[in-house]
């Protein structure tokens, strides 16, 4: 059974960071690309960040480059999302997700991915 369960959110102040992790089970991680996207409420769920199966190909949206970071350790079946210069509108619930297949590389939507965690709230005062 497929579980990726999200942590370190919390509430911070604008120009404060936070590091997120996603503890995966359940499933041959390291063979996956992953992927971290957020969901303001009354919004979409939107792409943040995507890492590739060694470690490679990150990849990020627009209003988050040069300000987060994205990593993984498979040894430890985890992934993180390193996220400096927070903003207000950065607030949301961050999600993890797994790749749909092995053979997904970059994973920029949402329909590239086939499995969920139920996210950890961030919280950005201004």
């Amino acid at each position: 059974q497929v579980q990726l369960v999200e942590s370190g959110g919390g509430l911070v102040q604008a120009g404060g960071s936070l590091r997120l992790s996603c503890a995966a089970s359940g499933f041959t991680f390291s063979v996956y690309t992953m992927g971290w996207f957020r969901q303001a409420p009354g919004k979409e769920r939107e792409f943040v960040a995507a890492i590739g199966r060694s470690g490679g190909g990150a990849s990020f949206s627009d209003s988050v480059k040069d300000r987060f970071s994205i990593s993984r350790d498979n040894a430890k079946n985890t992934m993180y999302l390193q996220m400096t210069s927070l903003k207000p509108e950065d607030t949301a619930v961050y999600i993890c997700a797994a790749a749909r297949s092995r053979f997904i590389i970059g994973g920029l939507n949402p329909s590239d991915y086939g499995s969920w965690g139920r996210g950890t709230q961030v919280t950005i005062s201004s």
